[in-house]
């Protein structure tokens, strides 16, 4: 299982989005309210006795938050999203959701967001 989630990990950072790359720049190296976010960070679980993962694409362990940026694909897969969001809950998580245009054209706006719930 780690060699997959390692695989996993690397190809989803080899092939970010513009809006991952965006928020990662404005968040990276402690810059909001000196909390390490980490990126295309695994989440694990077990469900029917089989362990799974999924991988969150930021996540601040100071604040158990799991930041999600959805794009487009997102519109069509709104159930596996309410179940995902549900499991990341249950292992005492907070998911907080942006939309890629959201982030591309008002990143002031995301961080601010995001700072309210830092505090």
């Amino acid at each position: 299982m780690k060699n997959l989630i390692r695989e996993t990990i690397r190809s989803l950072r080899n092939n970010s989005t513009q809006a991952e790359n965006i928020f990662w720049e404005r968040v990276r190296n402690r810059k909001i309210h000196g909390c390490k976010f980490l990126r295309q960070h695994p989440i694990r679980f077990e469900i029917d006795g089989k362990r799974r993962f999924f991988v969150a694409d930021f996540y601040c362990a100071d604040y158990k938050i799991v930041v999600e940026i959805d794009g487009a694909i997102h519109n069509r897969q709104k159930d596996y999203d309410k179940l995902r969001t549900y499991i990341i809950e249950n292992k005492g998580l907070r998911v907080i959701r942006f939309k890629n245009d959201d982030v591309e054209h008002d990143i002031d706006g995301i961080i601010d967001i995001l700072t309210k719930a830092l505090t």
